[in-house]
C-alpha cells in the first residue's frame, strides 16, 4: 500500500438529505480514499478540523454501477464512504455550516 498522507484520505463531503439529518447526532459523512482504514480516517479528521474529537468511524465500500454507451458496457469507479461520529464535547465541523 502506498504512503497516504492525512490530506489525501478525505476526498469530499457527502451532501445528501440523509447525511444532513445525521448531523443532529454529530455524525458527518465523507467520501474517502479506498485504501484508507478507520484509524487513518480518524487521524485525518482530527488533524484537518481543529477542536474535533472522533468517537467512532463507520465505513462502507460502494461498488461501481454498470453503465452503457451504445454497445460498450462499462463500470463506474468504486468508492468508499465513511461516517464519522464525534464525541459530545467536540466542536462541530465548519465545512457543513450553512448547508
Amino acid at each position: 500500500m502506498a504512503d497516504i498522507k492525512y490530506y489525501d484520505v478525505i476526498l469530499r463531503p457527502v451532501i445528501t438529505e440523509k447525511s444532513m439529518n445525521l448531523q443532529a447526532e454529530k455524525k458527518y459523512t465523507f467520501y474517502v480514499s479506498p485504501e484508507a482504514n478507520k484509524v487513518m480516517i480518524k487521524e485525518a479528521v482530527e488533524k484537518m478540523f481543529d477542536g474535533v474529537k472522533v468517537e467512532k468511524v463507520y465505513t462502507m465500500n460502494l461498488q461501481g454501477k454498470k453503465r452503457r454507451r451504445g454497445y460498450t458496457v462499462g463500470m463506474t469507479a468504486k468508492k468508499k464512504k465513511a461516517i464519522v461520529k464525534l464525541t459530545g464535547d467536540s466542536k462541530d465541523i465548519e465545512i457543513f455550516a450553512g448547508l
